[in-house]
């Protein structure tokens, strides 16, 4: 009963300590280092800060180009969430799983595929470098899967009769939309929009690569307050001002689900799509078809197509150049020695969010009551809500000094990358763990198996698909994180995204190809980690 009541103590205890000590530790930093400059509390250093007419068009531009995106994206993704929710058609499931790969793409390569395609040199003729236009055409893009998946995911398992049922009454296309769909929907499209809002929100890498020195996010500005101006106070308070609005999103957004969340009965997805009929289907499908087209496939396209351009014509120059220092810099390391920073890196972080994770999980899906369940669940999202440039920024003021004095240790990439990945861990391994039937353990137990034996025997057969999907997002997660890594990474240590961002902040047609090269290789290395992971998913388990 003791080792049973420890082994409980631990699961829960292990992931909470790991919460407290990486995520409010520094978060309770970033907090004292803005509202106590100078050791007193002075809540008007808040008011001074956001009174620099420059900050405040920071925080203006941060929240208007968060909105214009977010209501774009919402546009431009809904006819295809319809189309994906109530056709037919050839090659539909393997474009609804490929939809989901630009969103997976770090962010350091969107920036340069729309680099690519509507900067210097873009086979378009356009170049939008440097303008607001550039940055939400990034945003649409990185987002697109987010509308799509999680509105189409409902809309395909609503029963179609009900809006069948409005049309023989009289009504209209639209008003049958409007007064029947878009209420069962509207939970969905609430959260689709607030997940975009907070990502654009606390948008980083694609605003410092398409920004330019005009357009800078919450996010930039505490980069540049803290790395290029070291001013930390001023970046303290306005990382403060960032976490408070993020919070008050995630408030609002319960608050509305708790109002307007409709209970409803939902039907299997072959029931409700149809094969393509007239020529108004086959039109939208064609239309989609080609958003799709220009939107996510040409940026990627264009990177690809300008890492193999030489002057000459078509070839490898760009990819052999990674390994050469032009410049003769002492400092110079080989960006194929990112490649292999980011995948040590990444196996780091993966073991400990899977460590972590795994226990939480547990903790959460055994837990009984389940009010307590739901805390400890609750609590270990949060860093989800949370940027990471805000968590490196911590780590970077709070983790100086003893007993955790780690500026000097190599270990605080991993466990910024893990703080990030343990919420897709947990969100993946607890609904594959209460999926399971109880009545296996209790068979197990009434068959004399301890409780080890039962976990080892009968549990971890069940879930270890759940983990290899877990193992894959961790791993993905921390290949592709910019925000944190560019903080804590040492100039002897860089990660892809870190090289990638180095070869595009230098002049010349050869540093970008460089810098599209890099960025093929870690879109290669993410596109293989998200196959791998559909392959081993259970079902639609663990899917937004």
């Amino acid at each position: 009963m003791i080792l049973r009541r420890l082994g409980r103590l631990l699961l829960v205890g292990v992931p909470l300590a790991f919460l407290a000590i990486f995520f409010a530790y520094p978060v309770v930093a970033i907090v004292l280092r803005g509202l106590r400059p100078a050791g007193q509390w002075d809540l008007g250093v808040v008011g001074e800060v956001l009174g620099e007419p420059a900050l405040r068009r920071v925080v203006w531009f941060t929240a208007w180009q968060a909105a214009v995106s977010t209501l774009l994206t919402v546009v431009v993704a809904m006819p295809a969430a319809w189309c994906f929710a109530r056709l037919e058609f050839r090659g539909k499931r393997l474009l609804w799983a490929g939809l989901i790969v630009p969103f997976v793409l770090p962010t350091v390569v969107v920036g340069a595929a729309f680099l690519g395609l509507v900067g210097p040199r873009s086979p378009l003729g356009v170049d939008l470098r440097g303008t607001v236009w550039a940055i939400l055409l990034a945003h649409v893009f990185f987002n697109y899967a987010v509308v799509v998946r999680t509105v189409g995911g409902l809309w395909m398992h609503l029963d179609p009769h009900l809006e069948e049922a409005a049309r023989v009454l009289g009504a209209g296309w639209w008003q049958s939309f409007r007064r029947v769909t878009w209420p069962l929907l509207r939970p969905a499209v609430a959260a689709a929009a607030s997940i975009v809002f907070l990502f654009t929100f606390t948008s980083f890498g694609v605003v410092l690569i398409l920004g330019g020195p005009r357009y800078r996010t919450l996010e930039v500005e505490i980069y540049t307050q803290t790395a290029r101006l070291l001013n930390l106070d001023t970046a303290a308070v306005l990382a403060l001002v960032q976490l408070v609005a993020v919070v008050a999103v995630l408030f609002v957004y319960a608050r509305y689900q708790e109002r307007r969340s409709v209970s409803q009965l939902l039907r299997p997805a072959t029931e409700t799509a149809r094969p393509l009929a007239g020529w108004r289907d086959r039109a939208l499908l064609g239309a989609n078809l080609a958003v799709i087209a220009v939107l996510l496939v040409a940026p990627l396209a264009v990177l690809v197509g300008r890492s193999l351009s030489t002057p000459g014509g078509w070839g490898l120059d760009a990819y052999r150049a990674l390994d050469t220092s032009r410049r003769g810099s002492v400092l110079f390391v080989a960006p194929l020695e990112a490649v292999r920073n980011s995948l040590l890196f990444a196996g780091a972080a993966t073991l400990i969010a899977l460590v972590v994770g795994t226990m939480a999980a547990f903790a959460i899906a055994g837990r009984d009551p389940a009010r307590t369940a739901r805390w400890i669940d609750t609590l270990l999202m949060i860093p989800l809500g949370t940027s990471a440039v805000t968590v490196g920024f911590g780590f970077l003021i709070a983790l100086d000094r003893p007993p955790l004095d780690l500026r000097d240790s190599l270990v605080l990439l991993p466990i910024a990358h893990a703080l990030v990945a343990v919420p897709f861990v947990i969100r993946l391994l607890v609904p594959t763990l209460r999926s399971i039937d109880p009545r296996l353990r209790e068979a197990a137990a009434v068959l004399g198996a301890r409780p080890a034996r039962v976990w080892r025997e009968v549990d971890l057969p069940l879930v270890g698909r759940a983990l290899l999907a877990a193992a894959g997002f961790a791993f993905a997660v921390s290949l592709g994180e910019f925000g944190a890594t560019v903080f804590l990474a040492r100039s002897q240590w860089p990660t892809l995204p870190i090289a990638i961002y180095r070869f595009l902040g230098q002049p010349g047609p050869l540093n970008f190809a460089q810098a599209a090269a890099l960025s093929t290789i870690l879109m290669g290395l993410t596109v293989a980690v998200m196959l791998a992971i559909e392959r081993v998913r259970v079902g639609r388990i663990g899917e937004f």
